[in-house]
């Protein structure tokens, strides 16, 4: 799988951006910041200054370095090759989720009433419904998509399993998008996120076992 300056710019920018943005934070932020909200958008987690404004940039250092030595380490790396560019793509995309979620957090921390509630599972939303739309691409391997024993033992039920994986992803991405905006008791809209998140983890591994046993008899 080649790296090149064209497929690195991106992911590179957004590392050294956030770096920038954590010694700026940093120097602005209070000594004690907001590090993680509950589905009400209230504050239940507290950090230090050095905490909320560096370890999101330290977390993306470490994502790359991992997207970048997966290809290699993968026992399936002459895969990688059959979807290198969905590939590729879905790592901009998580590493731009993940910035994302460090500015409404840091904006937070400065006082902007940023709706934390709100903003957070609609960009998770949009990320699924998008993944979703490039699942069937992904090629067997041991780090990325719905990996079963039966998907990791037959190519036919890795794509079947797939294809049913990305329209759940989906489904589950636009639910995300839309529930924020319902006025619903936050238990309501707790349980609308988590059945599907269950359905979506378990149904895929399921249908796997299911195709597998038809396609061996």
């Amino acid at each position: 799988m080649k790296f090149t300056w064209k497929t690195e710019v991106v992911p590179i920018v957004l590392i050294i951006v956030s770096i920038i943005l954590g010694c700026y934070f940093y120097s602005v932020f209070p000594d004690r910041v907001p590090m993680h909200w509950n589905i009400n958008g209230q504050v239940d987690s507290w950090g230090s200054a050095f905490s909320g404004a560096f370890i999101l940039p330290m977390i993306l250092i470490g994502m790359y370095i991992l997207f970048v030595l997966i290809p290699f380490i993968d026992p399936k790396k002459e895969k990688y090759e059959q979807f290198a560019k969905v590939y590729k793509v879905f790592r901009i995309l998580i590493m731009l989720v993940m910035f994302g979620v460090y500015l409404i957090a840091s904006a937070n921390a400065l006082g902007y009433a940023v709706r934390v509630e709100i903003w957070i599972p609609v960009i998770i939303g949009l990320l699924f419904m998008v993944m979703g739309n490039y699942f069937g691409k992904i090629k067997p391997n041991w780090f990325m998509g719905i990996r079963t024993p039966w998907t990791l033992s037959s190519e036919e039920v890795w794509n079947k399993t797939h294809r049913l994986g990305g329209k759940l992803f989906m489904i589950l991405g636009l639910l995300m998008l839309i529930t924020p905006f319902w006025h619903l008791p936050s238990a309501i809209r707790f349980w609308l996120v988590i059945i599907p998140v269950l359905l979506v983890a378990l149904v895929p591994m399921v249908y796997s076992y299911v195709i597998y046993k038809r396609i061996k008899k």
